[in-house]
């Protein structure tokens, strides 16, 4: 691995990681999005400043070529963070109906106690609330 080579990856390495802890300090990411991403940066930090690492986990995993066992670890994270936002997608969704139902429940309930309301009011008889009906 050349010079510019092994800084390079660790100067992108450590990009990610202070990209991550920024937006995370902004609350613009939050910890259970990060891991993924925390997971991934520690890996290229970890194989940029070691590269003999890479080489040693290529062969102990039956892998011909370090660089496979790059894009094969690669996609996992990504395969990984994928799943993590369907699930959080798929909870989101199922929180949305929930709210929706009970929000219809709600406008039905205050629309027969609004109806309540006005029949009580034609026939004078007193509201619920303890006023009298004439008072609408």
């Amino acid at each position: 691995m050349s010079v510019r080579a092994y800084i390079f990856s660790i100067a992108a390495a450590l990009f990610v990681l202070l990209v991550v802890v920024s937006l995370l300090r902004q609350r613009k990411l939050r910890e259970r999005h990060a891991i993924w991403w925390l997971a991934a940066g520690a890996l290229a930090l970890l194989a940029g400043a070691f590269p003999e690492s890479l080489t040693w986990a290529a062969r102990a995993t039956g892998i011909e070529l370090p660089v496979n066992l790059v894009f094969f670890v690669s996609i996992t994270i990504l395969f990984l963070v994928s799943l993590q936002h369907s699930a959080e997608l798929t909870r989101l969704e199922s929180k949305t109906r929930d709210l929706a139902e009970t929000v219809a429940l709600l406008e039905l309930r205050v629309g027969e106690l609004g109806g309540e309301t006005a029949d009580c009011a034609d026939r004078g008889e007193p509201r619920h609330d303890g006023g009298s009906g004439a008072e609408r």
